[in-house]
């Protein structure tokens, strides 16, 4: 049986102490093998930290990445010479 205590029995996380709770609690279970109770525990506190994470911390990319080349732009020839 496993020494793990339960974070948010199937909730999801809904503050930062609930989010740094589920971090503790993903590190413990990280050498849990698949198809075991902590491997299932261990796959849906990460699937619940992702949204999480989507939802409060932004990369701040856009999203759909920019297709033009920005011009005026020289980059150095990559052949090794100065």
């Amino acid at each position: 049986m496993s020494r793990v205590q339960p974070v948010m029995n199937n909730k999801s996380i809904g503050t930062k102490a609930d989010y740094r709770a589920a971090l503790k609690a993903i590190e413990s279970l990280m050498a849990a093998k698949a198809n075991t109770p902590e491997g299932d525990r261990l796959g849906a506190l990460v699937t619940r930290v992702e949204a999480y994470e989507r939802a409060h911390c932004p990369l701040g990319l856009p999203a759909r990445l920019p297709t033009t080349t920005v011009t005026g732009i020289r980059l150095p020839r990559m052949t090794g010479l100065p």
